[in-house]
């Protein structure tokens, strides 16, 4: 399979993607959400050894006849493209299930028509909600505890009804907390790193005391690109994508400190604290089939790896700072 579509390609994700996979030599189609501005996101500042390599195109995955237009030719979709803010699917849980569920039906319906041979759809972590057991293995029951996880596991089932109905090859993988260049400044990690690089040293965050597994962007990417070329037995499998170990909000604000060299004080914001029912307290992954299905292993898997990993990122983010508002909460 070399003829590859990229929804959300425009994203934090999606445009790390486009470049790994210009660069293992797909020819890549790149679907960026449509805008009045010509803006491609994140593919606008893309690496300069991909810049022209690539296809774009400006769309929505909320239009079918359009999917099923940029799909054409196509071997292969990855589907990235969805909305993944926690806080603002409590303000506008319609478009969650709009571009999330009804984007991912339009996607498996003309892979399905049109015969592509593989679909990698992006779950998420938040699918899980709070930790029952840890590691999380697949097995692990879902729970919508937000408008956006609960869109999410819509959008899962989705994918895998149209396999188990339909044979249609869907691989599922589910990244945990993703972190790295580009991420938007609504994640915990780039609303740490931008307050401490604008000079704050009284840092608003939500609550302290979740655990998450953290994830680089670099060990996400490759995960996908697994998945893409795992062989047809993967079809119909569900794979986390998770650095195997767990550190809480608060710990994750102090290596960041420790990695700037700040000295700082953290205040808890009370606007950036998530519903009590709503709140994941615990994500830690087995990345064990991972491992095992596609041969992939996160490269910054471990807490060396994380700090090793957090100063590329804030390296990258000292760098781009203009591009965020250090002092407006990001919903």
């Amino acid at each position: 399979m070399k003829r590859i579509l990229v929804t959300g390609a425009d994203g934090f994700i999606g445009s790390h993607l486009t470049e790994a996979l210009v660069r293992a030599g797909y020819d890549v189609r790149a679907l960026v959400l449509y805008n009045s501005f010509n803006s491609w996101g994140w593919l606008d500042r893309c690496a300069a050894d991909v810049v022209g390599h690539f296809e774009v195109v400006a769309g929505d995955v909320r239009d079918a006849y359009y999917v099923r237009s940029a799909m054409a030719g196509r071997e292969a979709v990855l589907h990235l493209a969805a909305l993944i803010a926690i806080p603002y699917s409590y303000r506008s849980p319609q478009s969650y299930v709009d571009t999330n569920v009804t984007g991912t039906l339009n996607v498996v319906q003309a892979a399905r028509d049109l015969g592509l041979e593989r679909v990698v759809h992006t779950s998420t972590s938040e699918v899980y909600g709070t930790a029952q057991f840890v590691p999380i293995t697949e097995e692990h029951p879902l729970q919508g505890q937000s408008p956006y996880s609960a869109s999410k596991i819509g959008a899962d089932q989705i994918a895998m009804s149209f396999h188990r109905s339909f044979g249609t090859p869907v691989v599922t993988v589910r990244p945990f907390n993703t972190y790295g260049p580009r991420q938007s400044a609504r994640a915990i990690i780039p609303t740490i790193i931008v307050q401490i690089a604008s000079g704050n040293r009284r840092i608003r965050l939500g609550a302290l005391h979740p655990t998450r597994d953290f994830t680089y962007v670099a060990d996400t990417v490759a995960g996908f690109l697994a998945a893409l070329a795992a062989g047809p037995d993967c079809a119909g499998e569900v794979v986390n994508l998770g650095s195997n170990f767990e550190v809480s909000m608060g710990d994750t604000a102090q290596a960041i400190a420790s990695v700037m060299g700040a000295d700082i004080e953290i205040l808890v914001d009370a606007d950036r604290l998530r519903p009590a029912k709503s709140e994941v307290e615990r994500l830690w992954a087995s990345n064990e089939k991972a491992r095992r299905l596609l041969g992939w292993q996160p490269r910054y898997g471990d807490l060396d790896g994380f700090r090793k990993a957090l100063s590329e990122t804030v390296e990258w983010f000292r760098e781009h700072l203009s591009a965020y508002k250090a002092d407006t909460y990001n919903v």
